[in-house]
């Protein structure tokens, strides 16, 4: 028995078990006037999780949802979901983000493909070296680890996007 679970056992035998100790036993805690989790989800993580969802959906040169994306679409409809409004096109995203570098990214943030000063590519980085995008026509929305090191980072987070106001 770990210490974790003797602890209540032993709160419960002197009489002193409460509901905060007997939710730390399932593994969850539950406070009174914090919000749950799902609540707390920043529009980064909410966009991750619609993008996710996304999976399969095949890639369609501009378009922007439902069924099917082209790669800021999907970036677009995903940040829309989550209550954040972006610009339509990869390289007008990138101009209306604040840029990080790659040791700031997390889940949720975006990721820009670019030549040179050319962004051509966005998607929206998943952890470990991953990405949630719509990559080309024949091809589908896809998990996929990032290819090439020439990508630019902008956070997804509730600050990232400049001048985005919920919609």
């Amino acid at each position: 028995m770990t210490a974790l679970n003797r602890v209540p056992s032993l709160m419960v035998r002197a009489g002193t078990a409460s509901a905060f100790a007997i939710a730390a036993v399932g593994g969850s805690v539950v406070v009174p006037g914090l919000a749950p989790d799902a609540a707390a989800a920043t529009p980064a993580t909410k966009a991750l999780k619609v993008a996710a969802s996304k999976k399969g959906s095949p890639y369609k040169y501009g378009a922007t949802g439902p069924r099917r994306f082209d790669c800021s679409g999907l970036t677009l409809y995903s940040f829309k979901k989550a209550g954040k409004k972006l610009p339509r096109t990869a390289a007008q995203q990138y101009n209306k983000t604040r840029h990080i570098g790659s040791g700031s990214r997390k889940a949720g943030d975006l990721v820009f493909f670019h030549s040179g000063s050319n962004v051509y590519h966005v998607g929206i980085y998943a952890g470990k070296g991953k990405i949630w995008h719509a990559p080309k026509t024949g091809d589908v929305v896809r998990l996929q680890k990032i290819w090439t090191k020439s990508v630019w980072y902008g956070p997804g987070s509730s600050d990232a996007p400049e001048g985005t106001a919920a919609t």
